[in-house]
């Protein structure tokens, strides 16, 4: 334990110090492994991880799900979603707020990352709110806290690192990704309803939309929902693997983009170049989080944590608590993919050991990382919003995303006390 501890602050030091955390896991891990062990020892673990890493088909699925949202926004996906959403309750009183994180849902399920997805809303659904009279304090919120359902439902970029790091079934996580995220929207949504509720004025209801307006929407985005069942279906229904139904989903994305002629020559390039450095970043982040965890197994933390967590006889569920509780304060600071990859060696044997389903808190783990991303003071989705509307005072944006946190905290203690919702449809579809 003591070898672990000294390797943990070393590594937050050097993230403090500015060094990259892909870096700074990678370097701790190494020089870590070294001195325990032995540096040959060090060096022959580190190549096996950069080499097994690179060359696994398995993750292949990365960069075949990057491609497909890449072709899939640029098609104009966002706007439509929004405006598909809009026209069907768009005139309730906080109807476009309701919109947007319906938006976020639907975008969520081609995006996978939640800083991309408030980002692009932000752009997308704010003028409009703002437009019809939405304080900032319910449109900022509405946004951040629909931004964080980018990662929950599937596909998901940050489902398949946690899949890959525990070897958890792919498959299994998207299917128990689908209930929570219904779930969430459902419980954002009455967020809005109870703001609105104590202030009316903060969301006008809209314009009604008449029932060929509503057709017309919809028939926009029919060609993203055949995708997304396509491919969604195909790996629930074990018609193929994820990786086979990331590929399906790369070229139906590009047939999308074609048919619907936003792809040019200079468009492909910024898709592929995109795309490219995206899977870099990830892989790169993903190399250094793998060294990292080798150097954790060195040092027999996790068994010293289980039995640590033994000699106090706490039932287990206070166990996932106080991890929850860990998760929220890393929000706070970090962005999703990092909190991942630095956590998961060090919780999932305890959890594993205490007798925990690893697809139930493989979710578990993405929710409470979603209200940290929300959590005050600098929740990355809160920074997100400050940059990209920096007309809006810090203290509102804080403001409006309480609701939606509280809305959170009330799906994070449904999905732990009753379990079946998130592996119920793994237990289904995957027998």
């Amino acid at each position: 334990m003591q070898e672990f501890l000294i390797g943990f602050f070393a590594m937050l030091a050097l993230m403090f110090a500015r060094v990259p955390i892909a870096f700074a896991m990678g370097i701790v891990g190494f020089v870590g492994l070294g001195l325990l062990r032995d540096w040959n020892v060090a060096v022959a673990s580190a190549t096996a991880v950069i080499y097994e890493t690179g060359f696994s088909y398995q993750l292949s699925v990365l960069p075949l799900f990057i491609l497909m949202g890449n072709f899939v926004t640029r098609a104009g996906l966002s706007h439509e979603l929004y405006r598909a959403a809009y026209t069907c309750i768009g005139h309730l009183r906080g109807g476009l707020a309701m919109s947007t994180i319906v938006g976020c849902a639907g975008f969520g399920a081609i995006c996978g990352s939640s800083i991309a997805t408030a980002a692009t809303f932000a752009k997308v659904s704010y003028p409009s709110m703002r437009r019809f009279g939405y304080s900032d304090a319910l449109a900022t919120g509405a946004i951040a806290a629909g931004g964080t359902l980018g990662i929950l439902i599937p596909p998901s970029v940050i489902m398949v690192i946690y899949g890959i790091m525990t070897e958890t079934n792919i498959g299994k996580m998207f299917a128990a990704g689908i209930l929570p995220g219904i779930l969430a929207t459902f419980l954002l949504c009455c967020a809005v309803v109870y703001s609105t509720w104590r202030d009316p004025r903060a969301g006008p209801p809209g314009e009604r939309s008449s029932w060929r307006e509503r057709l017309a929407a919809l028939k926009d985005v029919w060609g993203v929902v055949v995708l997304f069942v396509v491919v969604m279906g195909g790996i629930y229904g074990g018609i193929f693997t994820a990786t086979e139904g990331a590929s399906i989903g790369a070229v139906g994305g590009l047939v999308f983009a074609l048919l619907r002629r936003t792809l040019t020559w200079r468009v492909l390039l910024e898709i592929l170049t995109e795309s490219t450095r995206t899977t870099a970043l990830l892989f790169t982040i993903l190399i250094g989080a793998l060294v990292f965890a080798n150097f954790v197994n060195f040092t027999a933390m996790p068994a010293d944590l289980r039995n640590f967590v033994a000699q106090f006889q706490l039932h287990p569920i206070w166990v996932i608590v106080a991890i929850c509780m860990i998760y929220v304060v890393l929000g706070t600071a970090m962005e999703e993919l990092s909190m991942i990859l630095l956590t998961v060696p060090v919780f999932f044997p305890l959890v594993v050991g205490l007798g925990f389903d690893p697809v139930w808190f493989g979710i578990i783990v993405i929710v409470v990382v979603e209200i940290g991303l929300i959590s005050p003071p600098v929740g990355m989705n809160i920074f997100v919003l400050r940059t990209l509307l920096p007309q809006v005072p810090t203290g509102t944006v804080f403001r409006g995303v309480l609701p939606f946190m509280l809305a959170d905290c009330i799906r994070l203690a449904l999905l732990v006390a009753f379990p079946a919702i998130s592996v119920y449809l793994p237990n289904l579809l995957f027998k």
